[in-house]
């Protein structure tokens, strides 16, 4: 992966509290003027230069742009500040925690334009909550360093279990990681609970089996993986690394390939945040968002992909991407109503 792309792709943690005080003392100071409209996004939100210049053509509304830190951080100081809104639109808010933002009447509902547009299996939020992206995490091989093993690429979850691989996946904790969160989920919807051997038994034999363990995604992919220099050939990552490695490469074949079984969806969506004065025109950028010009940015800024079927994707993207075939999409309620349980319940088996 280029470097480019490890500083856009920063695995997330839960409380930044440094960015969160700011970020009120901002809603304090102004508010969005009449032709602006103010955006929160968390911290691996990235555009390009003039995408929202021509938003501004179009409209005549200036986008100011706020960063809340991580997705967690940024959605806690929605839900602190929403009788006194910090934004107009809040953007990034992923499938792991929107039923948190609905539980907390964030939003106000609007159906934006090009909604049709859109698959029904990411349209969780109704009309509350427009998805914008999405990204699948899986884990991902280095196909030379799994080579130079003499082993064979796994199949599924089942295989990681297995001695053939003792200690050559690295994961990233699911409390400090949303790749790691999903991972965790993706194991849960596998073993759930109830069955003869659920997700804490494959856990237990995960740690028996030697996986290693990292506080976020960057450590993970950029120390321990075999690819960037690390001794282990598996990682948790996404579906779109392959074609994030060829970017800006002189590479002619992706180092990388993706175990498509046990992937877990991410979803990313953005809201109009309710006490805004400026509806309308949070409105319009709602729909900007979902529009061409803004979904064809996308890929090569945020390295995952457009929710709007109608995007263009880049070349790079269509020669090395690899879709999983039945990627795990979970209930949001299901997960905000399980969430800190599971993350307890796990970290009890990593440290046993």
């Amino acid at each position: 992966m280029t470097k480019t792309a490890k500083n856009r792709r920063k695995a997330t943690g839960l409380i930044v509290a440094v960015v969160g005080m700011m970020l009120v003392a901002a809603a304090c100071s102004s508010e969005s003027k009449p032709d602006e409209v103010v955006l929160l996004t968390h911290e691996s939100f990235a555009v390009s230069d003039g995408v929202f210049d021509e938003f501004t053509g179009q409209t005549g509304i200036t986008v100011v742009q706020r960063t809340g830190g991580d997705a967690g951080t940024m959605l806690n100081q929605a839900v602190l500040t929403k009788d006194n809104p910090i934004a107009d639109v809040i953007y990034g808010v992923d499938n792991t925690f929107i039923s948190r933002a609905i539980d907390n009447d964030l939003f106000i509902s609007h159906r934006a334009a090009g909604i049709d547009n859109v698959s029904e299996l990411l349209l969780v939020a109704g009309d509350l909550a427009t998805p914008i992206d999405y990204g699948d995490v899986c884990v991902n091989y280095h196909i030379a360093g799994m080579k130079s093993r003499g082993v064979p690429i796994p199949d599924n979850l089942d295989d990681l279990v297995d001695p053939t691989y003792k200690d050559l996946l690295v994961v990233e904790d699911p409390a400090t990681s949303s790749p790691g969160l999903a991972f965790l989920m993706a194991t849960i919807a596998t073993y759930p609970e109830g069955a003869d051997y659920d997700w804490r038994a494959y856990w237990t034999d995960l740690f028996a089996n030697g996986v290693s363990v990292t506080s976020d995604w960057s450590e993970a992919y950029y120390t321990q993986f075999s690819q960037s220099g690390g001794d282990r050939p598996l990682v948790v990552s996404y579906a779109s690394s392959p074609p994030a490695e060829m970017l800006d490469s002189e590479l002619t074949e992706a180092p990388t390939g993706v175990m498509t079984e046990g992937c877990f969806r991410q979803i990313e969506y953005a809201g109009i945040l309710k006490g805004t004065k400026h509806e309308s025109n949070a409105a319009a950028l709602i729909d900007f968002l979902l529009s061409p010009a803004f979904q064809n940015d996308i890929p090569l800024n945020m390295f995952v992909y457009p929710a709007n079927s109608r995007a263009t994707l880049p070349q790079v993207y269509a020669d090395y991407t690899v879709f999983p075939d039945a990627p795990v999409i979970m209930d949001p309620h299901t997960i905000d109503a399980n969430r800190e349980r599971w993350i307890t319940e796990w970290t009890q088996i990593a440290r046993s």
